[in-house]
């Protein structure tokens, strides 16, 4: 599957796909070699990381176009990526966006070790790497953060996230089925009474419902 027709699918241009395809590539090839020592993700399969992983992180695209407007005019601008894992959506999404600051929180200093190194490899100057809990990092740090494959949102990680969320900032949370997302929300809704739910279609992923959640702070 040539990894360039999916990112112009999700909304890239043809220069920009163009620019990226290699960095995936090369991306998804780090990810095979250190996947069983690092436990990254659920599998190793070229097509199925690419599908599943690089096109799943990238689906909310135009979304992100919108929430990073004012990063080229905001040098302290900076988007976090918590539990990092192995840099999905952080890697492929500062890979998207070069001119937007991007900081991977991540527990496990083995895959912080590894995210620091497929940072150099792809060339990604945009990208820091924290070796933190979410529940440790500076209040009020970013100006939009992202999660994926995360826990569910629950009272207590909720105000963690909120917290280290600059006022005016966005959560945006990759989730999957509505009704689990209507389940979730409901038990936060003293926290967040209003939320946003944005449907994404991921090329190739045609049986599984995926959907970005913006909570406004």
């Amino acid at each position: 599957m040539e990894i360039e027709k999916g990112l112009i699918t999700l909304g890239l241009s043809e220069s920009e796909a163009s620019r990226i395809s290699p960095l995936m590539e090369k991306y998804i090839n780090e990810i095979i070699l250190f996947n069983s020592a690092y436990n990254l993700t659920n599998t190793s399969d070229h097509d199925e990381l690419l599908i599943r992983h690089i096109y799943d992180s990238l689906a909310p695209y135009t979304t992100f176009c919108k929430l990073f407007e004012n990063a080229h005019n905001n040098p302290d601008f900076t988007a976090g990526d918590i539990g990092s894992g192995g840099g999905l959506p952080g890697i492929p999404l500062a890979a998207a966006f070069p001119d937007v600051n991007f900081c991977l929180v991540e527990r496990m200093a083995k895959r912080c070790a590894f995210l620091e190194n497929v940072a150099a490899i792809l060339g990604l100057k945009n990208v820091t790497v924290i070796n933190s809990e979410a529940e440790k990092v500076q209040k009020e740090n970013f100006d939009v953060i992202t999660f994926r494959a995360f826990r569910p949102l629950d009272d207590k990680m909720t105000k963690t996230l909120l917290g280290i969320t600059k006022k005016d900032g966005t959560l945006a949370a990759y989730k999957a089925k509505m009704d689990s997302i209507k389940t979730e929300m409901e038990d936060i809704k003293k926290i967040v009474p209003d939320y946003e739910v944005v449907n994404l279609t991921v090329p190739g992923l045609s049986d599984s419902e995926r959907n970005l959640v913006l909570i406004h702070n």
